[in-house]
């Protein structure tokens, strides 16, 4: 077991590497989603979609602006989608906890583990939706750890 927390340390970095190439500070996540043999399936970070740029208005209101970005974990099944790969069992390693939306989309995916640093603090107004998402993966038997 010790050996693998080397691991988990190693793609948790690579997540937190990814993360800032994300352009705005406030929203940099990311997420590296690991297969059986320790091999990288897929990686993503949180983004804009396609033809909105930073200086689009809309992202200075912070209400339109989170649900806008793709998010890390979407933008990595989006990926390995897109090429075929299939993320089935796999470990999905994040630099923050998955709200609702990605929840979702990481259970459908087949995900079965979820991994994020043991630092993260939680804001009051993520905390409900946060909340959320556990009991989804506990629903789904998607086993969540904090390393």
């Amino acid at each position: 077991m010790h050996s693998m927390s080397k691991w988990d340390r190693r793609f948790l970095e690579l997540a937190k590497q990814i993360s800032t190439w994300s352009k705005d500070p406030s929203t940099q996540v990311g997420c590296v989603v690991v297969g059986p043999d320790r091999e990288i399936r897929s990686t993503g970070f949180n983004g804009l979609p396609r033809g909105i740029d930073d200086t689009d208005e809309r992202l200075n209101n912070r209400e339109i602006k989170y649900p806008m970005i793709c998010h890390a974990e979407e933008n990595a099944i989006m990926h390995a989608a897109r090429t075929g790969i299939s993320l089935k069992n796999c470990i999905a390693y994040v630099t923050w906890p998955p709200c609702t939306r990605c929840a979702r989309s990481l259970i459908q995916a087949g995900v079965s583990e979820i991994v994020y640093p043991k630092e993260v603090e939680i804001p009051d107004r993520w905390e409900t939706d946060f909340d959320m998402s556990l009991n989804m993966f506990k629903e789904s038997k998607t086993v969540v750890r904090q390393e």
